[in-house]
């Protein structure tokens, strides 16, 4: 632990696996700023900072927990340009969902800077408690349903949330998607660009297959892993963490969560989990195979969203330490030609 010279306040920083990875917490001007608008914002809800600070800094995101009087603590989060749309995204789902997410404290949308209330332990903590027993295999399956519900619920609002700056990923948007990130990927092979170009004709008829599938176009979280959801509360789970979401075809979505859950509970729970995922989509004029098949095409062009998203990282000095960002990104690319198991 060390204290940070801008305050004095002991402040623990977490670099992960990104030892090098750099932020703009390392300039001290940025950081003098960013903490006086986060005293602001605590003053607003009458709140003062106490204790310790733990800072965690990864290549996409600044993330400081705030200790402060009361019953909780307080998350502030700063985030690159290209992904600053966050801010204001989490404003906005406060106002058209509040049931379904945190309510910010603060938001300075420009700047991609947000500061929220903690909301408790997350699915992750959840089953890490669970000390050895069996997960049940069923874990995903409300939180699913709800999630979609949101879904379905934000579906009129694509293009507000398209104006705010989230980056589309529309099915017929995709094949361009796909040529860029394949023009700008330097960790693809000869032999990846020989095999994608080969796949670009059945990409492009996926996506149009897709776009006709008779789903709206909502908002895609396109990483809703199990530290990404709050435990519920009520019942109602809540969702955060919006910086690799996407305005595209909703079922995208469901890739990550069903290989969170088929890594845990193994291949059989997958056609449950798409069920329970589709339940609140049922009635809109498209039929359970429909659905289904929708499902399979949203799976297979979900690692564009995937690969674009590693795009979104603070930009390093020309001569400053490489960032990782294209190596995961053609991985994703890869996946492109897999089967999808459903």
């Amino acid at each position: 632990m060390t204290d940070d010279t801008t305050t004095g306040v002991p402040t623990t920083v977490d670099r992960g696996r990104f030892p090098d990875a750099v932020t703009p917490w390392e300039d001290p001007a940025w950081r003098a700023e960013a903490l006086a608008w986060v005293t602001e914002g605590l003053a607003a809800h009458r709140l003062t900072e106490t204790g310790a600070r733990k800072v965690r800094l990864r290549p996409w995101s600044v993330l400081v927990r705030l200790t402060v009087a009361g019953p909780t603590t307080v998350w502030f989060k700063a985030v690159p340009p290209s992904a600053a749309f966050e801010a204001g995204l989490t404003e906005a789902l406060a106002r058209w969902v509040p049931e379904r997410v945190l309510t910010p404290l603060a938001v300075e949308a420009p700047r991609g800077w947000t500061l929220t209330p903690d909301g408790g332990p997350v699915l992750w903590d959840v089953l890490q408690g669970l000390e050895g027993r069996a997960v049940d295999p069923r874990y995903w399956e409300e939180p699913l349903r709800q999630y979609a519900a949101m879904q379905r619920t934000l579906a009129p609002y694509a293009d507000a949330i398209e104006a705010l700056g989230v980056p589309t990923a529309r099915p017929r948007a995709l094949p361009a998607l796909f040529d860029r990130l394949v023009a700008e990927n330097t960790a693809l092979t000869r032999e990846d660009r020989t095999a994608l170009e080969e796949l670009r004709p059945r990409v492009a008829n996926w996506c149009e297959e897709l776009a006709s599938s008779g789903v709206a176009d909502s908002l895609d979280h396109a990483d809703l892993h199990e530290k990404q959801l709050f435990a519920p509360v009520g019942g109602r789970y809540a969702f955060f963490d919006w910086g690799d979401a996407l305005v595209g075809h909703p079922f995208s979505s469901l890739l990550v969560p069903a290989l969170a859950a088929r890594e845990r509970c193994g291949p059989e729970v997958l056609p449950r989990l798409r069920d329970a995922y589709l339940e609140p989509w049922t009635g809109g004029g498209v039929t359970t195979a429909g659905l289904r098949r929708a499902v399979s095409l949203a799976w297979r062009l979900a690692p564009l969203g995937r690969a674009a998203s590693w795009g979104r990282m603070f930009p390093v000095p020309p001569g400053g330490p490489a960032v990782p960002g294209d190596a995961e990104a053609a991985h994703w690319l890869r996946e492109l030609a897999v089967a999808p198991p459903l």
